[in-house]
């Protein structure tokens, strides 16, 4: 799921070739992200889109030979000059006279003749790792032909056409193994592996002879430095000192030859973007905000003397699982039992801000800008089937989008503490940017570290033991980042595997970096030591039939419901007696489910609603646990039925049965007396 969708895309048509361009948010000036060589496509740009988008109209385009953009045939499609003049007829299309240009790798080079040729429509030009000849390259890339077939295939001897043809996904991990030379890069070498698997060997061949047979000036080291220098809009050039692809040298000689300044990322790669896209954002927004045009009018502006300021806290509640919301309230009033004063803002996202308003609770404005990652988790499951751990990974662009927002929070807010519930994008990029931590930061949790699914095979052992790897190295380099780590639960609910080869164990690790809280539920369970049976007709009629349907996540409601129903996807004809029993999780949505049914859950009272045939239906509570059984005519149970009344058709006092009437139900049963 994206974390921003464009307000509106299209296509240009030059020359016969047709180019998809997306357009993004609003405000001056309008920032165009151009295309690089298009080994990859637009999306390498996600992680920056929805934060310029928030104060920038925003301009990407696919460039010719991948994406949603034709792949013309023959090298000369793809010389220089027609990616130039592609941008100049996005820019006319979308309405856009002028612009801040931020190019990666090649784009530099038509970011270059935009700024040199068209001045008049180019505001400023941001460069990152710019793929220009004002460097050498390094001896082994050039110590290899690329047109002539190679008695070779080591190292760069593989940026070979003729090894393209035969072997094209082995270059692709080769080359963008380089391209991020950063430990932990495995998400980012992915993304683009499969980015240039949308493109084929032979146009990707086609991109490489253009600009070899047609350069132009610009592939001529004198003539990339007479325009470099012809430039006289600001520069910003971003370039780190372990890039793989061009050397550092390159990205300095273009700043001073356009009296730009350099930014130089230690340790850092060829597309830093992508793995520092904090900093890079917060590059790119002070970059364009001082090309803005200036506000009429005085700008006020206040600042608090410190003793002054009101004690306040920043909740973070993550919308992904049924125990956050109810735990966290319960969290935040003993906070306030404890210290009177404190004032509690939340930055949460539906469904969590229902159930916090229903309670009273204040909820930042800010949230109303987050990406919802509950809809992100809804997206990925596949009916009853969530890869947790894929899910997460896949979420990149909304954790990035939403730490931008919590950044911009507390830099323009007081508050003395944070508090992280699985809020994983703030843990993860306070780790990765320690400069930004402005408050005390409590982190909770009731899971550490990620396992393999026997099914992800090799593959998927080495990706979890990476991302184990990094957490523990963070917290190794960075102690003091997290003042207080809890463990909601108990040291036995701590699986005892290691985080992978040569890792410690989690459960040892995690009872030496946090503490223990024991269970926090935000209910009162219930007394009883077991579950009882709602209702007997289980043990009187061996006829009836069960399907149980627990909702999770927030937002899952309907899959699980479409999964479930009808009755016959169960052993057993359907019957007026079938029994659907329904765990509504407190955040439940309405599903997109069957014409039959639909249902709704109320935070404060979570119980369900249904229009269904003629059927009997058991109500549990929201966050009772059920008991399951592997006979589908077996009655499950629950621990803590709703509502808390008696039944007449029930021996449990706090269990109750209704049957449905013929038209369904429309709204909850009443109670019986």
């Amino acid at each position: 799921m994206r974390a921003c969708q464009p307000s509106h895309d299209g296509y240009v048509e030059r020359d016969g070739v047709k180019v998809f361009y997306e357009v993004f948010g609003s405000g001056d000036p309008t920032v165009m992200l151009l295309p690089t060589w298009s080994i990859i496509h637009s999306r390498h740009w996600k992680l920056q889109v929805p934060d310029l988008a928030r104060r920038h109209r925003v301009v990407t385009f696919d460039g010719r030979g991948n994406g949603r953009s034709d792949r013309p045939a023959g090298a000369e499609a793809y010389r220089p000059a027609e990616f130039t003049a592609d941008a100049l007829t996005v820019m006319d299309a979308t309405g856009t006279e002028r612009a801040v240009l931020v190019a990666l790798s090649l784009g530099a080079t038509w970011a270059l003749e935009l700024g040199a040729l068209h001045p008049e429509r180019v505001a400023g030009i941001v460069f990152i790792g710019p793929a220009l000849p004002l460097a050498l390259l390094s001896s082994d890339r050039l110590a290899h032909s690329f047109t002539e077939p190679l008695d070779t295939d080591d190292g760069w001897a593989k940026f070979n056409q003729h090894y393209w043809r035969e072997h094209y996904r082995e270059f692709l991990e080769f080359f963008f193994c380089r391209c991020f030379t950063e430990p932990h890069s495995t998400k980012p070498i992915e993304d683009a592996v499969g980015w240039g698997l949308e493109t084929d060997p032979e146009t990707l061949i086609a991109t490489q002879l253009g600009p070899r047979n047609h350069g132009g000036q610009v592939f001529d080291p004198e003539g990339a430095a007479e325009l470099a220098g012809r430039l006289r809009c600001p520069v910003l050039v971003v370039h780190g000192d372990e890039d793989a692809i061009r050397p550092w040298a390159t990205g300095a000689r273009l700043a001073e030859l356009a009296h730009g300044e350099l930014v130089t990322i230690e340790g850092g790669g060829h597309a830093p973007h992508v793995r520092d896209p904090v900093r890079v954002n917060l590059l790119l927004r002070e970059f364009a905000a001082s090309l803005a045009p200036r506000p009429a009018g005085a700008q006020g502006r206040a600042w608090t003397r410190a003793l002054r300021r009101r004690r306040r806290a920043l909740y973070v509640s993550s919308p992904i699982g049924l125990g956050h919301a109810r735990r966290d309230l319960a969290i935040a009033r003993e906070l306030r039992a404890l210290h009177p004063d404190l004032e509690v803002d939340w930055l949460a996202q539906h469904p969590v801000t229902r159930l916090l308003e229903a309670e009273g609770e204040r909820i930042h404005p800010a949230s109303a800008l987050l990406a919802n990652e509950s809809a992100h988790v809804e997206s990925e499951s596949a009916e009853h089937d969530l890869h947790a751990f894929q899910a997460i990974r896949r979420m990149d662009e909304i954790l990035v989008a939403n730490f931008m927002v919590f950044h911009d929070l507390v830099a323009e807010e007081a508050y003395d503490l944070v508090v992280g519930d699985e809020a994983w994008d703030i843990d993860h990029f306070l780790h990765e940017n320690p400069e930004q931590k402005r408050a005390a930061f409590a982190w909770l949790t009731d899971f550490v570290g990620w396992l393999p699914m026997p099914d992800g095979g090799p593959s998927e052992q080495r990706l979890t033991a990476d991302y184990n790897a990094e957490m523990i190295e963070h917290v190794a380099r960075f102690p003091r980042l997290r003042d207080r780590a809890v463990f909601v639960g108990n040291p036995d609910d701590v699986v005892p595997d290691r985080f992978g080869p040569g890792l410690p164990s989690i459960r040892q690790w995690t009872e030496g970096h946090y503490d223990f809280a024991g269970y926090v539920t935000g209910f009162d369970p219930p007394s009883s030591p077991t579950p009882r049976r709602c209702g007997p007709s289980w043990a009187t009629d061996p006829t009836s039939r069960s399907a149980s349907s627990p909702s999770a996540a927030p937002g899952s409601a309907g899959r699980c419901c479409a999964r479930s129903w009808p009755p016959t996807r169960w052993p057993g004809a359907p019957s007026p007696s079938c029994a659907w029993w329904w765990w509504p999780g407190p955040a439940s949505t309405r599903p997109a489910s069957p014409a039959t049914t639909a249902w709704r859950s109320a935070p404060s009272s979570p119980g369900c609603t249904g229009t269904w045939p003629p059927a009997t239906w058991r109500w549990c509570r929201a966050g009772s646990a059920p008991a399951w059984s592997s006979s589908p005519t077996a009655a499950p149970s629950c621990t803590s039925p709703w509502p808390t009344t008696s039944s007449s058709t029930s021996t449990s006092p706090t269990a109750w049965t209704a049957t449905a009437p013929a038209g369904g139900w429309t709204t909850p049963p009443a109670t019986p007396t």
